[in-house]
């Protein structure tokens, strides 16, 4: 659901997705943005927290400090422990919202502490827009759209 809100003067104020709460907490940083399912096993490199599917749309892209914003995961079981590990690290992502919470996702996200929504339509989001992420509540806040370049 994507609720609207407007000020006195007609000025949009942030837009609020609900969505499931999956893993609880609050935070707040710039989205990064997937049409693609990920992996963390083989997905995501270990050591440096760049995504290196071959063929992703984020491919290249680090998760390290961002809002990870993708439909689903798949892939091995491993992954949990390759998200705990990258957030333990700290090169792993601050919060994660998905359209479907996938098994692997969600047990990574409750072992490493991450913030997590489910049941959220991820295309109100951009990449680099500044986002919180309430996972107690099931609620992502778009605060401000990122600066488009003209």
């Amino acid at each position: 659901m994507n609720i609207l809100f407007f000020d006195s003067g007609g000025k949009a104020l942030p837009i609020v997705l609900k969505g499931r709460p999956i893993m609880g907490g609050r935070t707040r940083g710039r989205a990064l943005v997937s049409k693609d399912p990920l992996s963390f096993l083989g997905g995501v490199d270990p050591e440096t927290g760049r995504i290196i599917e071959k063929n992703h749309d984020l491919n290249g892209e680090k998760v390290g400090g961002a809002i990870l914003c993708f439909p689903h995961g798949h892939g091995s079981t491993v992954g949990s422990y390759v998200l705990y590990s990258l957030v333990r690290r700290g090169i792993g992502p601050k919060a994660i919202v998905n359209e479907k919470a996938d098994p692997v996702v969600v047990v990574g996200a409750v072992i490493a502490d991450v913030p997590m929504v489910d049941g959220v339509d991820i295309s109100k989001i951009r990449t680099g827009d500044l986002i919180e992420v309430n996972g107690d509540e099931g609620i992502v806040i778009i605060l401000e759209e990122r600066s488009s370049c003209t």
